[in-house]
């Protein structure tokens, strides 16, 4: 035990010299966790001196994924010298994100299989690991956070992450109806254009309810593209604060990709369900968000194509 200690003291004492810029920046809230004590884990050997593995002693369900992931949050945020999260710790195991994207009702149905109930699957199996990342890699990790930019162009229905200039992933999305509607929520009439504006993410629910908007009613399972009804999967929703307001204005999963590419939604920005979880872990508490509505689209400084106008500004 003093030896693990003293390593331990060894490390925070190099971590602070050598990387006081990504600590200090560590204090960015990147995602508050509820612990469940209950997941099975079997403990590396000597942790905090080679950062090594966490094994896992059961298959792990989407339905126990998250609880699964804030107990090992919770288990070794202590013994190692940098903030862990369960962003963190995904980043450091891209299978992971390829896991969970793979439980997408529809590649799972393009490999002939049928889920009638994606909370079933199995994401985390038997005698996998989850690597924890070394000072290094976790300053490298937390600083791509600070550096990535969510950015929708609404008339291209297109979602893009950004790690500042560079363009990572690109999104086919939904963005919000041209109309106005009344919605239960709220109780009045509501514009379901997407809005537009600089802000952040500021909330992940991850384990969403759903509920019509129109009438309020609480709902369990969906109506596939390809006729098949499913319970409804469970894949984050994630919160926007737009120009300082929260609206309400959500980016999450839709069950029926053909709504991708047209003003369909009640004013939320929808993916793809295996998109979804891509987004989600580019997208921890404080990622910064910008929604445009930009007519013209660009290469190398040259207008390149001239989008429709869905929300008919341009209209005299």
């Amino acid at each position: 035990m003093l030896k693990i200690n003293s390593i331990k003291i060894v490390l925070f004492i190099f971590t602070t010299v050598m990387f006081i810029s990504c600590q200090s920046k560590k204090q960015t809230d990147i995602g508050a966790l509820q612990i469940d004590s209950t997941a099975v884990l079997i403990p590396p050997k000597e942790v905090a001196k080679k950062f090594e593995s966490v094994k896992i002693s059961k298959n792990i369900k989407v339905a126990s994924y998250f609880q699964f992931m804030d107990s090992v949050v919770s288990k070794y945020d202590t013994l190692v010298p940098y903030a862990l999260s369960e962003h963190l710790l995904v980043r450091n195991n891209p299978w992971i994100i390829d896991t969970l994207a793979n439980t997408d009702y529809y590649r799972v149905m393009a490999r002939d299989s049928f889920v009638y109930d994606q909370k079933q699957m199995i994401v985390l199996p038997k005698g996998s690991e989850l690597m924890l990342p070394d000072s290094i890699t976790a300053c490298r990790i937390l600083e791509d956070f600070l550096a990535t930019q969510i950015d929708v162009n609404i008339p291209e229905y297109k979602l893009r992450i950004y790690q500042d200039s560079v363009l990572l992933e690109t999104f086919p999305v939904r963005v919000g109806q041209y109309r106005e509607r009344y919605l239960k929520f709220g109780d009045r009439v509501t514009d379901l254009r997407t809005k537009t504006g600089k802000g952040t993410i500021v909330r992940h629910e991850k384990h969403p309810d759903f509920y019509n908007p129109v009438n309020g009613k609480r709902f369990y399972v969906t109506r596939r593209d390809d006729g098949k009804t499913t319970m409804m999967p469970q894949i984050p929703w994630i919160e926007t604060e737009i120009n300082n307001i929260r609206n309400g204005q959500m980016i999450h999963p839709t069950t029926n990709p053909k709504t991708l590419g047209k003003a369909y939604s009640n004013g939320c920005i929808g993916l793809g369900e295996g998109d979804a979880w891509r987004v989600y872990y580019y997208a921890p508490l404080g990622t910064k968000l910008k929604i445009r509505y930009d007519l013209k689209t660009y290469d190398e400084g040259m207008v390149i194509s001239v989008l429709r106008d869905v929300y008919h500004l341009t209209d005299d």
